[in-house]
């Protein structure tokens, strides 16, 4: 890869993405349309890392819109698009999931024809483990996902099924990563580690959905990005186009809700209050990765325990409390 094109680039995972392509030498073009689905002010700290970077370029453009989007790839020539951009979060979905299926789906095939158009081969897709809901853990790539239970999960399910059509026209050659619970440094507000970390140091009582009991696979950021980047890259000598679905997660022994807050709890010295609330019927019991086939396939497996990672985490929240602590929820 020479020049590549990511989408969501001030996005959490994407702004890592970024700077991994770009520790390689690799050109980075990023698009992000800065949207107020959360605080800019998080989106714009992850940005600041980038710009003044070799090799990186910003565009501000949305992938809902394909005029937008036709003088980008007109001016230059990409040997993979990175696409994460997304609107994320189950429960938020619900309340909207109109703009779901805009970004998530219509942008996705905004992509997928312009890459057609000009001659782009080799697509990432980002998407998630929300669509395993049902299914037996650990979750295989090859188990049916027929029953997604939000629109969110819904919209990364039609982009998966678009990317095979247009592999199966054009010889687009595509991995689709369904990512497992991620959380690092810089962290999406609307999630639940950085909404625990952020309330429990200042003593706000944490809303928790059900009863604490329902496990996540908690994936490290950098393990992901690390992961992405692996699946942009042709695998063996003589791989032809295909269309892999692989797995990105711990890949470990999941954790409860209650069991994460407590080691939260743990590197800030504070007690949590807890106010519980119904669990949502989009919501998932329990999640785990089956990522034997990301071992063979692209030779990775997560190398940042949930300790080691949530050290980091929370170090970045206190560092940079003098904002972070004022990020809106």
């Amino acid at each position: 890869m020479k020049t590549v094109l990511v989408t969501g680039s001030a996005g959490f995972i994407a702004s890592r993405v970024s700077k991994l392509l770009l520790d390689e030498g690799i050109e980075v073009v990023g698009l992000d349309n800065l949207n107020d689905a959360y605080d800019l002010r998080m989106k714009r700290h992850r940005l600041a890392s980038l710009e003044g970077r070799e090799g990186f370029r910003f565009i501000e453009a949305d992938i809902e819109n394909l005029y937008e989007l036709e003088p980008v790839f007109s001016a230059n020539r990409f040997d993979a698009i990175f696409n994460l951009a997304a609107r994320a979060g189950v429960r938020y979905s619900i309340e909207d999931p109109h703009v779901y299926l805009r970004s998530n789906a219509q942008g996705a095939l905004n992509l997928m024809e312009l890459m057609h158009r000009h001659g782009c081969g080799k697509l990432i897709l980002a998407s998630t483990s929300s669509l395993y809901a049902g299914q037996p853990m650990p979750f295989r790539e090859d188990l049916p996902v027929e029953r997604p239970l939000s629109p969110y999960a819904a919209s990364k399910k039609a982009a998966e099924v678009l990317s095979y059509t247009y592999h199966h026209l054009y010889g687009i050659d595509v991995s689709i990563l369904r990512y497992f619970t991620v959380y690092g440094p810089a962290g999406r507000p609307d999630m639940a580690p950085f909404r625990f970390i952020k309330w429990i140091h200042e003593g706000t009582p944490i809303t928790v959905f059900g009863d604490g009991s329902q496990t996540r696979d908690f994936t490290f950021v950098d393990d992901i990005a690390r992961g992405t980047i692996l699946a942009g890259r042709p695998i063996g000598p003589n791989r032809k186009a295909g269309h892999e679905v692989i797995n990105l997660g711990g890949g470990k022994t999941p954790i409860s809700l209650l069991d994460f807050i407590g080691k939260i709890e743990d590197r800030l010295g504070r007690k949590a209050e807890i106010v519980w609330q119904p669990m949502s019927a989009s919501e998932m019991q329990d999640t785990a990765a089956d990522i034997t086939k990301a071992k063979a396939i692209l030779d990775w497996e997560p190398e940042i325990g949930l300790d080691q990672g949530l050290d980091a985490t929370v170090a970045w929240y206190l560092e940079n409390l003098e904002w972070a602590g004022d990020v809106k929820l």
